[in-house]
Formats: C-alpha cells, structure tokens, sequence
C-alpha cells in the first residue's frame, strides 16, 4: 500500500541505483487522497493558470474522467477537486507512444506543462538519466497492455530548499547555500510524488495522477532520515548532477550521522 505521505511513502521510493518503475497494485480506495484541501487546490491554480493545458484529444478524456469522479469540468473540474494534479495520455493510431494531451497541474516538480504538451513518453523523460537505456521499453509496455479497471501507483523523492507546493528549482549552489548539517532538518524539504496509473475504459486514455507531499527532513522517521543519506551515494551517473546533489549531499549526510548518534547514545 501507498500511504498519504512522505514519511509513508519513502520506503516504497527508489533509493538509488538502477531505474525501475516500482508499481504497486492499489485498490479504489487507495486511489486517491481521501480528504484533499480544495482550498489550497484553488489557490494552486490561481497561482499558476498555465498549469492547465487542454488539446482537442484531450477533450473527450476529460469529460470521461470528470464524470467517473462525479465533478463538472473535464479534467479541470478533476483536478479542482482532488489533491493529485491529472494529465491524460493517448497513443494514436500507428504510434507506439503515448503523449500528453492534457494536463491540470497547480503544483509541478520544476516542470511546465505547456513545454510538454504533445510530446511522447520517452520525450517527456528526456532530462531524467538513465531512462531511455533502463525504463522506456518497460514503461512503453506497461502502458500498452494497462488494463481499465486496473489501478498502479508508484512513489519517488527529491531533495528542495523550500516547501512550496510548485516547485521551481534554483541553481543548486545557490538555493542550499545556508544549509548545514546543523541546521539541514529546518531547512532540507523532501518533496515526495504520489503517482498513479490508470486506463479510462471508454476513450481509453491513461490518467496519470501525481500527489505531492512535502516534509522538513527533521520530520521523517530515523530510517528514512537514513535511507536518504545513504541514497546519495548510490545514484546512476549524472543523476546527482540534476538532483543539485553536491550541495547538500554532505550536510544531509552530515545531520543524519548526528541524528544516529543521538540514538545510540
């Protein structure tokens, strides 16, 4: 099961090594946040209204998945009334990828939804290391076979200086500059995504949903506290590069030793 937050998602998150996918099966009522701030969800996306992205493929999916969730609005309306932010996905006809053909985003992880619209999978995960050589040909059979009814999740992690829910990442030197191992449970943030797969049964698109989650470091249990620093050691080449890894790897590493050493004293 995925749990509804970071300190409950880590231990089902990839800690480094090899690319995997990591799906879980979930049940309906794992789907979804149960108790979403609709709230903070409006402010959301009256901060970033560029966050909604909608194609003409895309309409009938959203009308679809609005009325599966009983809402108004398309995927929009989906969206509004959820934690998770929502994007449709089609493979056309003679094509072996499917691309993004909506989306209803208010809180991205250092990504623009209009940049991405159209583009297929393996385009979509460009920047990420490792994906095309590891997971494109895994993922581009997932999807393809993904049954309707059938529900999969999947969890990851990053590393901010901030716990925004829209995250827009800095140079690295520049966004960790103050932190310390002293003072990195205040000021590290583990951002989380709670992500969701699932095949709507009539125009037979893909939602894929994505949940954030954000914690300071000194939060989260002492094995995820762990579990952190030992990941900084362990991933693919290049992947530290774009997780700004260098400027903070040493001060989380640095707190979660201390944080050890409380224990065993």
């Amino acid at each position: 099961m995925l749990g509804f937050s970071v300190d409950d998602l880590l231990p089902r998150a990839r800690g480094g090594g090899v690319l995997k996918m990591g799906l879980a099966k979930l049940g309906e009522g794992e789907w979804l946040q149960p108790a979403p701030d609709l709230a903070a969800r409006a402010e959301g996306f009256a901060a970033f209204p560029e966050g909604i992205q909608l194609s003409l493929e895309g309409d009938a999916p959203g009308v679809e998945l609005a009325a599966m969730l009983g809402v108004d609005g398309g995927l929009p309306g989906a969206a509004r009334a959820h934690h998770e932010d929502m994007c449709l996905l089609i493979r056309r006809p003679k094509e072996d990828q499917y691309r993004l053909v909506g989306a209803a985003v208010a809180w991205p992880s250092d990504w623009t939804p209009a940049e991405k619209m159209g583009l297929p999978l393996r385009a979509l995960h460009a920047p990420i290391q490792g994906y095309e050589e590891q997971l494109a040909s895994g993922v581009d059979h997932f999807m393809a076979k993904l049954k309707p009814g059938a529900i999969y999740g999947r969890c990851n992690w990053f590393i901010a200086a901030t716990p925004a829910m829209r995250w827009i990442a800095q140079p690295p030197k520049q966004a960790f500059a103050h932190v310390t191992p002293d003072n990195a449970g205040e000021t590290l943030f583990v951002r989380s995504e709670r992500q969701t797969l699932r095949r709507l049964p009539e125009t037979g698109a893909i939602l894929f949903t994505i949940g954030i989650y954000v914690s300071p470091l000194s939060k989260l249990s002492r094995a995820n506290i762990r579990c952190l620093a030992e990941a900084m050691r362990s991933l693919i080449d290049g992947e530290g590069e774009r997780r700004g890894t260098g400027a903070y790897a040493r001060a989380l590493i640095g707190y979660a030793d201390a944080n050890q050493e409380e224990r065993d004293r």
